[in-house]
């Protein structure tokens, strides 16, 4: 029997600047998940941390604990690799003022 996986775009060629975060996606049958984060465009000013965050709901959010800097270059990819996150997962950054990244976010899961 093979393995049950999925790719999911979260975001694609969207320009994000100030606070922002991807749609929930719901990901309980998941096993694992890995998430991938690619610079479209060149970066604008300094790439700051994201972190994965988890929900029960897919409404109200808290931190996972998994951080990653986000690409600083076109072309880059930051990734972040997870388990036991329960349902919900979603990325979540805020950008300086004046700074922003244009990105593709897919989340990649495995059963």
């Amino acid at each position: 029997m093979l393995p049950e996986n999925i790719t999911a775009i979260l975001a694609r060629n969207e320009t994000w600047s100030g606070q922002v975060a991807t749609e929930p996606y719901e990901a309980g049958w998941a096993r694992e998940a890995v998430i991938f984060v690619r610079a479209l465009k060149e970066p604008v000013g300094p790439a700051p941390t994201a972190q994965v965050e988890i929900s029960p709901d897919g409404m109200h959010w808290v931190p996972e604990g998994a951080q990653f800097t986000m690409p600083a270059a076109n072309g880059e990819i930051a990734v972040a690799r997870l388990t036991n996150f329960g349902n919900w997962l979603r990325i979540a950054t805020r950008f300086e003022d004046g700074a922003s990244c244009t990105v593709l976010v897919t989340l990649h899961l495995k059963a």
